[in-house]
C-alpha cells in the first residue's frame, strides 16, 4: 500500500501506522507518549493530564516489570553457541507489545488511560534500550569479546547488529499494529475504575517502587548486580525520559527532540559505566553493583527503542532516515570518545574488572 501523509495536526500513531501513512511533522508524534486524550474523542472524564498523579504512579511498577523481563528474558537467550544476539529478542518482544499498546489506546482510554502510559512508556520503554544497543555495536567494532578474527569482522558484525536491530524492531512494531487491529473489534467495553480503585492503584504502585529498596538493602548481595540494583534506578530512568518527551518532543518539526535526548543521554551514561567497570584500580563489590545497577536499570529504562521504532515508522521517508542516521551516528560517536578514547590510551580495560559480592 503506497504511503501518504497525514493531515492531522496530531493524528493517533497508532491508526496512522496501520493505515501506512507518515506525518510530515515530528512535533505531531508527541502524542505516542501522552495519555489518551482528544485526539481518541474521549470525554472530558477520562482525560488525564501528562503530569497526573496516576500516571507517574503507574509508570513505577511497569518500570519493574520491564527492566525485570529484559533481565530475564538477556538471560534465558544468553548461552553457548547462540545463533542471534540476545538484544534482538528484547528488541523485538518490546516492540510488538508497542505496536499492541499503539493500536488499542483508544481502547485503553476508554478504560483507565494511565494503563496505556504504563504499558507504552513504562513496560515497553524500559524493557528495550538503546544505549545496550549502542554498546553492543560498538563492542563489536572494538571486539570487547577477544574472538579470533580479522577486523573486516569486526565491522561486519557491529553492522549487523545495526541493521537486523531496526528491521526486527520496526517489523515487531507493525505486527503488533495489526494484531491490535484484530483485537479490538473484539475487545470488551470494560467498566472504568472507580475513584477508590484508581487511588487504590496508585497507592499500590507507590508502595512497590518503594519495596526496591529494602529488596536491595536485605536480599542477599549476589543479588544486587543481577536485578536488585537495576530496580533502584528503573522508575527514575523511565521518569527521565518521558519528562524528556513530554516538554521535548513538541519542539521541532524534524525529528522528536525529546527521545533524541533520552537516547543519547542515556548511551553516554551508560559508555560512563562501562569505563568505571573496567578500570584497573580496585572497585569495591558495592560499588560495582550500583554501577551495573545504574547502567542497567536508570540507562535502560532511560533510553528506548520501542517509541523509537514507532517514530521511524511514522515520520516521513526522508526525516526517518535522518533520524535514523543521527541517532545511531551520535551515539556511535559519544561512544567512541568515552569508550574508545580509553581503551586505547591504556587506562581502562575492554573486559569488565569488577567483581561482585558471591553471598
Amino acid at each position: 500500500m503506497p504511503l501518504t501523509h497525514s493531515t492531522e495536526h496530531h493524528p493517533n500513531v497508532g491508526t496512522i501506522i496501520a493505515r501506512h501513512q507518515t506525518v510530515a511533522s515530528a512535533d505531531s508524534l508527541a502524542t505516542i507518549d501522552q495519555p489518551p486524550g482528544d485526539v481518541e474523542e474521549l470525554p472530558p472524564s477520562k482525560i488525564y493530564r501528562p503530569y497526573s498523579i496516576h500516571i507517574l504512579a503507574l509508570l513505577m511498577p511497569a518500570s519493574i516489570l520491564g527492566v525485570l523481563s529484559r533481565l530475564g528474558l538477556q538471560a534465558l537467550v544468553t548461552y553457548s553457541g547462540q545463533s542471534i544476539f540476545p538484544l534482538a529478542y528484547i528488541q523485538a518482544t518490546g516492540c510488538f507489545i508497542m505496536g499492541i499498546g499503539l493500536g488499542m489506546k483508544a481502547p485503553f482510554g476508554r478504560f483507565y488511560g494511565p494503563l496505556y502510559t504504563a504499558v507504552t512508556t513504562g513496560f515497553c520503554g524500559s524493557l528495550t534500550t538503546f544505549s545496550g544497543w549502542q554498546v553492543d555495536v560498538f563492542g563489536s567494532w572494538v571486539n570487547t569479546g577477544q574472538f579470533h578474527r580479522a577486523g573486516l569482522r569486526d565491522v561486519i558484525d557491529g553492522f549487523t547488529k545495526t541493521w537486523v536491530t531496526l528491521v526486527l524492531s520496526l517489523a515487531s512494531l507493525l505486527f503488533g499494529v495489526h494484531i491490535s487491529g484484530l483485537i479490538i473489534p473484539h475487545f470488551p467495553a470494560l467498566r472504568p475504575p472507580s475513584k477508590n480503585v484508581r487511588y487504590t492503584l496508585t497507592v499500590i504502585s507507590v508502595m512497590t517502587y518503594a519495596a526496591t529498596f529494602p529488596a536491595y538493602f536485605r536480599l542477599p548481595a549476589n543479588y544486587r548486580h543481577q536485578a536488585t540494583a537495576a530496580l533502584l534506578f528503573s522508575y527514575p530512568g523511565t521518569l527521565t525520559r518521558y519528562l524528556l518527551s513530554i516538554n521535548l518532543n513538541h519542539r521541532i518539526k524534524l525529528f522528536p527532540l525529546g527521545t533524541f535526548t533520552a537516547n543519547a543521554l542515556g548511551t553516554a551514561l551508560l559508555g560512563l559505566f562501562h569505563v568505571l567497570q573496567g578500570v584497573p584500580s580496585a572497585v569495591s563489590p558495592n560499588a560495582c553493583s550500583l554501577l551495573q545497577g545504574l547502567g542497567d536499570g536508570y540507562c535502560g529504562c532511560l533510553t528506548t527503542v520501542s517509541t523509537f521504532a514507532a517514530e521511524v515508522d511514522a515520520l516521513e521517508g526522508w526525516k526517518a532516515w535522518l533520524y535514523v542516521t543521527l541517532s545511531w551516528v551520535v551515539g556511535q560517536l559519544l561512544l567512541l570518545v568515552i569508550m574508545g578514547s580509553s581503551f586505547w590510551a591504556g587506562r581502562v580495560s575492554e573486559q569488565m574488572t569488577c567483581s561482585f559480592q558471591a553471598s
